[in-house]
């Protein structure tokens, strides 16, 4: 039980998949203007890498393994990925109409969301059994989400502050996002 609850916080803070491994930073940058519209990303983040991260390991183990098809991983896991997102979209839309309309824009960007497929790729790189692959991918969508909804809370306030011309919008956003993955690195040191 210690080590995945190592494995969880190794994902969220140490190898936080925005900001130590950097993948999904155009939704990262898309969605983190508001506080609202983040917490929403993170939400539908955190559902869809968990399933995701779930089901491209049963992919994997129970049939591109035991076929010897392990070179079909990658389009096997987009299409896992996308038929899951597309799932989740009808379903929503058809019983929880209002969740629908809150999240109906990031549903469909988060099939394209490279951080979605690293993890699942991760998670058999890693050889995880099952439930480590499930930590690890509630872990990485948990990183994914306090790192996003801490990034809106930081450019909401930026939008309050004199910034110079040159550096206003995308280039202030950059450099915060830097400064914020420095932080995230003083975590390296706890493992």
């Amino acid at each position: 039980m210690g080590d995945l609850f190592l494995l969880a916080i190794s994902c969220i803070l140490i190898n936080n998949i925005l900001l130590a491994q950097y993948l999904g930073n155009c939704p990262f940058m898309g969605t983190s203007k508001k506080m609202e519209t983040a917490v929403g990303m993170a939400m539908a983040v955190i559902f869809v890498l968990v399933m995701a991260g779930v089901l491209t390991w049963l992919t994997d183990t129970y049939f591109l393994k035991k076929f010897d098809l392990e070179y079909l991983r990658t389009v096997a896991f987009i299409l896992v990925i996308a038929a899951l997102v597309q799932f989740v979209e009808m379903f929503l839309k058809k019983s929880i109409p209002a969740l629908y309309a809150g999240l109906g824009i990031f549903l469909p960007l988060i099939t394209t969301n490279c951080a979605v497929m690293g993890v699942c790729l991760i998670n058999i790189n890693e050889e995880y059994n099952f439930l480590q692959a499930l930590v690890a991918s509630f872990g990485y969508a948990a990183g994914f989400g306090l790192a996003l909804i801490l990034f809106a809370g930081v450019r909401e306030r930026i939008l309050l502050a004199r910034v110079p011309r040159p550096l206003q919008d995308t280039s202030i956003a950059l450099v915060t996002a830097g400064i914020l993955s420095l932080a995230f690195f003083a975590f390296k040191g706890m493992v």
